[in-house]
């Protein structure tokens, strides 16, 4: 094994703590540096465990389809169970966590979405009934309560959203920061952001357990994702335990909350910044939907200019930066052979910037072709474990838009080149404030 190859380390490793400081700062801009310095693997010290960046499909296809007892998606995110909670996805065993994600995976199905559809439609368009003929607004601010609403609407009914007040939000906001860098290498400190996570994850069990305790009660079906949650049952026969189901909902909140509110904010951003590519887009909505009419699911799966602009968002700018996997059994790529410890990272942002698979990467260009490989394009992950809930958070942003331009036209009001990616938490987004001007369609 001595003789095996390595990949070269990234410079500017410090005594003792590695690349933390940089990693921690922004870590998309670290990681696409370490691309360019170093190639396909890039290896990386957080604080004395080893990690290795691999970009390119060759790479993601071989890190995709290795085997759970090989390479874990479990370990590398255990900062997350004191947000799901224990015995929910990370925080379960993996025969128990594989079963939860096809419970996940009824509630986004076909014809659950087509409910859904309707219900975010006409959220959507109480959300912007009041805007007027022209505007101002921070969208960055304005889609994050919007989602907040069509998310919390399609997962728990509507008794629950009419009862739904700013404390949610600020509960849900205490558990996004806590989902930082700093996480990675350790969630348990005293971080004063780790202790209101745990503070905000209490008091959200408290008030999802209202819910599932009064469904529980009254009987009956319905039309929403907790409806699944509360009818699943294990491959044993076994149900869902109901202190768990506060759980699923947060899990796919976060699964489909930061994709559906980022993206919409960037589709918003570049649509500003892109004025000439917004006829195709309105046009085709035009064909399909008109403002305070019914927007069908089968209508949303009829824009292809709408979903070309939204798939060059996500190439830009995805949402999930890094996918990490922890080597559990000894795994070889290309003659180098990583030993259990090692953390191996993909990281969407850098891979999606690969000019061999995306000409001129850094351009905005919504009618590039699709790539070769189909490893190389992953906003969502790959693999068995591909994110369950983009097909929801794809359907958020489509109605969003939908709505929005069907009646306004968008320009920036900062310069263009202002807005920005930035990494408060490992999720990314947009410079704040994200303020964008609208003005009713001619």
């Amino acid at each position: 094994m001595s003789d095996a190859p390595r990949p070269v380390m990234v410079s500017g490793a410090q005594p003792g703590a590695g690349h933390y400081a940089e990693f921690i700062a922004h870590p998309a801009h670290f990681m696409l540096r370490a691309w360019r310095e170093c190639g396909e693997l890039a290896e990386f010290d957080l604080g004395g465990v080893r990690n290795v960046l691999m970009v390119g499909p060759e790479a993601h296809e071989a890190v995709f389809r290795a085997p759970d007892d090989q390479l874990s998606a479990s370990e590398p995110y255990k900062y997350m169970v004191p947000v799901f909670g224990e015995g929910i996805q990370y925080g379960a065993p993996l025969a128990i966590e594989r079963q939860q994600v096809k419970f996940l995976s009824n509630a986004v199905r076909a014809e659950k979405m087509k409910g859904y559809a309707r219900v975010i439609a006409k959220e959507v368009e109480d959300f912007v009934a009041g805007w007027g003929d022209e505007g101002e607004r921070d969208f960055y601010d304005e889609f994050k309560e919007l989602v907040l609403r069509t998310s919390t609407h399609c997962l728990m009914g509507g008794e629950f959203r009419a009862r739904l007040t700013d404390e949610f939000g600020t509960l849900f906001h205490d558990l996004e920061q806590a989902i930082s860098p700093q996480a990675v290498v350790d969630a348990h400190s005293g971080s004063d952001a780790f202790a209101k996570r745990d503070k905000a994850r209490a008091r959200l069990q408290d008030l999802l357990m209202q819910t599932v305790e009064e469904r529980r009660r009254e009987g009956g079906r319905h039309p929403d994702m907790l409806d699944v949650f509360l009818n699943a049952h294990y491959a044993d026969g076994s149900a869902l335990a109901d202190e768990l189901i506060p759980g699923m909902v947060v899990w796919i909140m976060f699964a489909g909350f930061h994709t559906s509110s980022n993206t919409a904010s960037w589709t918003a951003v570049e649509l500003a910044r892109h004025p000439e590519l917004t006829p195709p887009i309105a046009g085709e909505i035009d064909g399909v939907y008109r403002p305070g009419g019914d927007l069908s699911y089968a209508g949303l799966r009829e824009l292809p200019a709408l979903d070309g602009f939204v798939g060059e968002v996500l190439r830009l700018h995805p949402p999930l930066v890094t996918l990490q996997r922890a080597v559990l059994r000894s795994f070889e790529y290309k003659g180098n052979v990583f030993e259990p410890g090692v953390v191996l990272n993909i990281s969407p942002y850098v891979s999606h910037r690969v000019p061999e698979q995306f000409p001129d990467p850094e351009r905005f260009d919504p009618t590039r072709p699709p790539p070769g490989n189909v490893f190389a394009a992953i906003p969502f992950g790959g693999g068995r474990r591909k994110c369950v809930g983009n097909a929801f958070a794809l359907l958020q942003v489509k109605s969003i838009f939908c709505a929005l331009l069907a009646r306004y036209e968008l320009s920036p009001v900062d310069p263009p080149e202002s807005y920005v990616d930035i990494m408060p938490s490992l999720i990314l987004r947009p410079s704040e404030p994200c303020r964008l001007r609208y003005r009713r369609r001619g």
